[in-house]
């Protein structure tokens, strides 16, 4: 949700003021699928965990427990891989709108012919690169 993240610019009227702005986007979907598909992965995987080591001999003589499990597990499988590419592409849209380059484009300040505009340093993404992967 970035278009709840202020950040102070510069005012071009030259009486050394600051301006609020906002940045643009929302891209919470595809992190709370992400994070919920996960969620629901853990649980399930605690009830399999029971089930299989409490309720062995249940397990083992029932023929369509057994059909029912591995349907459930494959389509958590497509799901994860269906939430870690939508995270993927949310992550990649999150870095577009927030890489200092664009910022500073959207800055009237900035389009002086004699203004130099300097981003700073560049936002670490590294942890939520290795979420994705």
């Amino acid at each position: 949700r970035l278009y709840q993240i202020p950040f102070e610019m510069p005012d071009c009227e030259g009486e050394g003021g600051t301006r609020t702005l906002h940045l643009v986007g929302d891209f919470s979907a595809p992190a709370e699928f992400f994070v919920t598909l996960g969620v629901f992965s853990f649980l399930y995987t605690m009830a399999a965990l029971v089930l299989y080591l409490r309720f062995h001999s249940l397990y083992g003589e029932n023929k369509k427990l057994p059909t029912a499990d591995f349907c459930v597990t494959v389509c958590f499988a497509f799901l994860w891989l269906v939430a870690a590419a939508a995270w993927g592409k949310g992550l990649s849209d999150v870095k577009a709108a927030t890489r200092p380059g664009s910022l500073t484009e959207a800055m009237a300040v900035c389009h002086g012919t004699d203004v130099v505009c300097s981003a700073g340093t560049t936002p670490a993404m590294g942890l939520a690169n290795i979420s994705v992967v």
